[in-house]
C-alpha cells in the first residue's frame, strides 16, 4: 500500500509539471501588416482570440500602434493612448478577456480605418498562467519631455501571415528531472 501511494504521489508530481497551451501568434493584417487600406474588421472576423494569444504588429516608421479606450477608439482620439509603440515591430500579449482597442496614432490614419478591435474570450488551453505575463515583447516605452519613445526591438517579430500554434506539452526540464529522480528512487528503495 505504501509503495502504491508513493508511486501515485510521484506520478502526480511529474504530471503537475506539464502545461498544455494553445496560445496563438497572429500577425495583424497578415502579409499587409499594420498599414493603411487594410480591412481589420474583416481580418478579425474569422479569428477567436484567447487570453495568452499574441498580436504582432509589423509597420513602417510612418505609423504607430496605440492601445486606447473604447471611447478613444470610437472617436479616433490620438492624444490619450494607454500605451503607444513606434518600433516597427510590436508584440502584444492579450492578458485579459474583453475588448482591446488599437489605433494608429498618426493624425488621420484612424479615421480612414487604421484601427483594430480584438475581442478576447476565455483562456488559451489547460494550464494557462493565472498571473499576467509581460504584455509586450521588444518594446520598452520610456517617457521623455517630448513624449513616449521606444528602444529598438530586441526580438525580431514574425512576418508569417499564418497564426503559429503551439499545442505541444511544455515541461520544465529541471522540475521533470527532479521529480523523475525522486520517483525512480522511491521505486528502487521501497521496491
Amino acid at each position: 500500500m505504501a509503495t502504491y501511494v508513493i508511486k501515485m504521489v510521484s506520478l502526480m508530481a511529474i504530471l503537475s509539471c506539464i502545461t498544455f497551451t494553445s496560445a496563438k501568434v497572429y500577425t495583424v493584417g497578415d502579409s499587409s501588416g499594420w498599414a493603411l487600406s487594410v480591412d481589420y474588421t474583416g481580418w478579425t472576423s474569422d479569428k477567436t482570440f484567447l487570453v495568452g494569444d499574441r498580436l504582432v504588429f509589423n509597420y513602417d516608421s510612418s505609423h504607430t500602434v496605440d492601445e486606447v479606450s473604447s471611447d478613444d477608439y470610437t472617436t479616433c482620439n490620438v492624444g490619450n493612448s494607454i500605451m503607444s509603440y513606434n518600433s516597427g515591430t510590436t508584440t502584444i500579449t492579450l492578458n485579459t478577456t474583453g475588448s482591446h482597442y488599437f489605433i494608429c496614432g498618426v493624425v488621420g490614419h484612424c479615421i480612414v480605418g487604421m484601427k483594430l478591435t480584438v475581442d478576447v474570450t476565455g483562456a488559451a488551453g489547460v494550464g494557462s498562467p493565472s498571473a499576467a505575463p509581460s504584455a509586450v515583447t521588444g518594446d520598452s516605452p520610456t517617457a521623455t519631455p517630448f513624449g513616449t519613445t521606444l528602444a529598438p526591438p530586441t526580438v525580431a517579430g514574425s512576418t508569417s501571415n499564418i497564426p503559429v500554434e503551439s499545442s505541444s506539452p511544455a515541461v520544465s526540464p529541471f522540475a521533470a528531472a527532479i521529480f523523475s529522480l525522486v520517483a525512480l528512487m522511491s521505486v528502487l528503495i521501497i521496491g
